[in-house]
């Protein structure tokens, strides 16, 4: 760890930084590396994590320096009178003389604005608003890599005086977590089986593998006798699609519907060979913990800055349709409105990849950054 002699230029001489950053699962976990990076970068200032309550338990073995609290938006903190609230309890209690904003909202302008007129330096992010529009429109589309959301958090550090090193290794950089730790999902795993995570829903249709083509992948791949499967889900229809199937297939266990926490579902991901996604919350929380994940891409794409954290480009499945991207979060209708970028996609394409990262880990191992 860095001693304050060789510690990175903080010309601010910042001690407490307020983050903040509310939103949903995956935009909340796509935080973390830059997070752990900006305290072990900066071992000797306090990192004061803002999100909501249900998003603390992503921020698994924390380092030392970063503490995470949770707000109820929807109760405690409701508005900007809940803001003003709790940035005022926030600068009392932990003395907070810089904010880095990585959602730029409403709420967090406020903040901003409060902090400024205490004469307290922020920072914000660039979520690159005009350049997403030119990538996803109809016409005139301009398809080219934009600048990726982890890039976008790093440089929003770089902008209130802290640029940051690379640091963080994932959640589980040395091993996978102890079986100890996922025991209420599941006792040890056999260790000459293969382990399978699938997540077949997302928010948007647009970003959802039709169900019964889903289905069929799922059959191929319990049809082997070395693999396990578990399936992570959410709401009511969720848990029933995701319980039939176990019902029907071998090795099949369903998560969907169970709230053991975002802490001992990673424990679980970080001892899964693969995960198979959407581009959707899973994606980035199966990154986290060092898994290759096999993405499955509709109406986003991953031009649009959304990519997993070293996540290999071999791994993601798309189809070359000129019409994609047409949305940056799958929200807009087809142009087509048949979702050919989704149906297109034949279940054997998910199988084979699948299972050729199951008989090469060499190869599965192989990611970018």
């Amino acid at each position: 760890m860095n001693t304050k002699e060789n510690e990175p230029c903080n010309p601010r001489n910042l001690h407490n930084v307020l983050i903040v950053r509310f939103s949903a699962i995956g935009d909340v976990a796509m935080t973390v590396p830059s997070v752990y990076d900006a305290c072990l970068t900066y071992p000797n200032v306090r990192f004061i994590m803002l999100t909501r309550p249900s998003m603390v338990s992503i921020f698994a073995n924390k380092p030392d320096n970063l503490v995470v609290i949770g707000a109820d938006l929807k109760k405690d903190y409701k508005g900007l009178s809940g803001m003003r609230r709790i940035f005022s309890r926030l600068r009392h209690q932990y003395k907070i003389d810089g904010v880095v904003d990585l959602h730029d909202t409403l709420r967090t302008k406020y903040i901003r604005l409060i902090a400024s007129l205490m004469r307290i330096p922020c920072a914000h992010i660039h979520k690159g608003k005009e350049s997403k529009r030119a990538l996803t429109r109809h016409e005139n589309k301009v398809l080219l890599q934009l600048e990726t959301t982890r890039s976008r958090y790093r440089n929003t550090f770089s902008r209130l005086g802290l640029p940051l090193e690379e640091h963080f290794d994932g959640l589980y950089p040395n091993s996978p977590a102890p079986s100890i730790d996922y025991s209420a999902i599941s006792g040890p795993l056999s260790p000459e089986r293969h382990w399978i995570g699938i997540a077949p829903f997302a928010k948007h249709q647009g970003k959802i593998y039709p169900i019964d083509l889903m289905e069929e992948v799922v059959k191929e791949l319990s049809s082997r006798e070395d693999v396990g499967i578990f399936l992570f889900g959410g709401g009511d229809d969720e848990k029933a699609v995701l319980a039939n199937w176990a019902s029907h297939y071998p090795r099949v266990r369903s998560l969907a519907g169970e709230r053991y926490g975002f802490g001992v579902e990673l424990a679980l991901l970080s001892n899964l060979d693969c995960m198979l996604s959407m581009d959707s919350a899973n994606m980035h929380l199966a990154s986290l913990v060092g898994i290759p994940v096999v993405s499955v891409w509709g109406a986003t794409h991953p031009y649009c800055g959304f990519k997993g954290w070293r996540q290999s480009d071999s791994n993601m499945i798309q189809l070359p349709l000129t019409c994609r991207p047409c949305s940056v979060f799958g929200d807009k209708p087809c142009y087509r409105g048949d979702y050919l970028c989704l149906s297109g996609i034949k279940p054997r394409l998910i199988v084979d990849k699948i299972f050729s990262l199951l008989d090469s880990p060499d190869s599965a191992a192989e990611s970018q950054s």
